[in-house]
């Protein structure tokens, strides 16, 4: 039987900004963007806000769906509604979406209790409008609803071994894990300042524009294309999808380039915009074979 630590030098696919797929198109823009996207939704709501919502979505997938896909590691961007009265948790990219995190929580811990050989890594971030009361709150319900399928925190990921099967970092609240286990907060982007998706066309580019964000036991990267406002309203009839799609052949010759292991150039995680698109997930999976 495998160790955890052996796990760490094997490929997981991730999905980036996982739950954009559930965006509610009747939502507010987050109180986190820019002024100008503000003023802008609130003068042309009718053209603007189904602008934001095509640049906004990286998902077609629900959660169940990319778990079932081969997904592992989820990328959750978790925030607090304006003037909400509530306690509700949603995610958020530009705009906040449907269902609550709590909702989501449920339905990742119902899929971990069929799979449970399976271990799925949780890198919650952003926390849009969250006070220390609500953060407390999402860290009772991780707890709560997990319970023994978290990593201990007096417990070396050295010495883990199945059916432990839930990982959580969070970058504002180090206390939830020992500091020898503490994920970084990642974050990639894939194009230069022109986001000509034209000019990437060799796995040499993409080393060369690639960021990779490393913690202490993961490398990981994240291959999404990132736009800018310029760049949205110079293609107003764009999306996020379509210049995605654009360089995924691309993308596919630097994956199956790469080697999984603890060393500098090595990566451990591989997270993509659209899974379920191309061979993305098979290709990232495809590379353990190279241990």
């Amino acid at each position: 039987e495998m160790t955890f630590s052996v796990h760490l030098f094997l490929y997981f696919t991730g999905s980036h900004d996982t739950m954009t797929y559930c965006l509610d198109k009747n939502s507010a823009v987050s109180g986190n963007e820019s002024k100008l996207v503000k003023f802008l939704n609130k003068c042309m709501p009718c053209i603007v806000h189904p602008i934001i919502m095509k640049w906004s979505t990286t998902q077609v997938l629900t959660v169940m769906e990319q778990l079932e896909a081969g997904v592992r590691y989820l990328d959750f961007r978790i925030a607090h509604k304006a003037n909400d009265p509530s306690m509700n948790l949603y995610f958020v990219h530009m705009v906040y979406t449907t269902v609550t995190v709590q909702d989501i929580l449920w339905e990742v811990l119902r899929w971990l209790e069929t799979h449970p050989q399976e271990v799925v890594i949780l890198a919650c971030r952003n926390f849009d409008g969250l006070t220390k009361k609500l953060h407390c709150h999402l860290i009772a319900c991780i707890k709560e609803i997990f319970q023994c399928k978290l990593c201990p925190r007096n417990v070396s990921m050295r010495s883990f071994f199945p059916p432990v099967r839930m990982i959580y970092h969070t970058n504002l609240h180090p206390t939830v894990w020992r500091r020898e286990v503490n994920l970084s907060a990642m974050s990639v982007v894939l194009c230069d300042n022109s986001r000509d998706t034209t000019a990437i066309h060799s796995p040499e580019y993409l080393m060369r524009h690639l960021l990779i964000f490393v913690s202490e036991k993961f490398f990981v990267a994240g291959i999404n294309l990132t736009e800018n406002l310029r760049y949205i309203l110079v293609h107003p009839f764009g999306s996020l999808k379509k210049m995605t799609l654009q360089s995924l052949p691309c993308l596919k010759i630097w994956i199956k380039q790469q080697y999984p292991g603890p060393k500098k150039e090595c990566i451990n995680i591989i997270a993509g915009d659209f899974i379920g698109n191309d061979d993305f997930v098979k290709d990232v999976i495809e590379l353990n074979t190279k241990i």
